[in-house]
């Protein structure tokens, strides 16, 4: 059964920086694209990071050039580095699989997510 287990959120000024893990079990990891996300009050959840089994990268557009995101396969876990931050990344963030893994909820698939981890970025 997958776990995703994320950490590392919580309350930041702006122009300040933090670094999420989230620590995977339940899978093979090392082969899996994963990915980090989040959701904002009222949004829809949102890709902002992903990064193969072979190390390649790729970042939204919002975040392109403050977040890094990297993985250790012996650990089984994904990080992701918060540069730079503005009141606009505040949101609950989620690592996930790109494209999510799925569940079975009251016979229905679902996708499964974590607790996530928040961050708040506010002076």
């Amino acid at each position: 059964q997958v776990q995703l287990v994320e950490s590392g959120g919580g309350l930041v000024q702006p122009g300040g920086s933090l670094r999420l893990s989230c620590a995977a079990s339940g899978m093979i990891f090392s082969i899996n694209t994963m990915g980090w996300y989040r959701q904002a009050p009222g949004k829809q959840r949102e890709l902002v990071a992903g990064i193969t089994n072979g190390g390649s990268t790729n970042y939204a557009d919002s975040v392109k050039g403050r977040f890094t995101i990297s993985r250790d396969n012996a650990k089984n876990t994904v990080y992701l580095q918060m540069n730079s931050l503005k009141p606009e990344d505040t949101a609950v963030y989620y690592c996930n699989r790109d494209p999510p893994f799925r569940t079975v909820v009251a016979g229905t698939r679902v996708d499964y997510w974590g607790k996530g981890s928040l961050v708040t970025v506010s002076s």
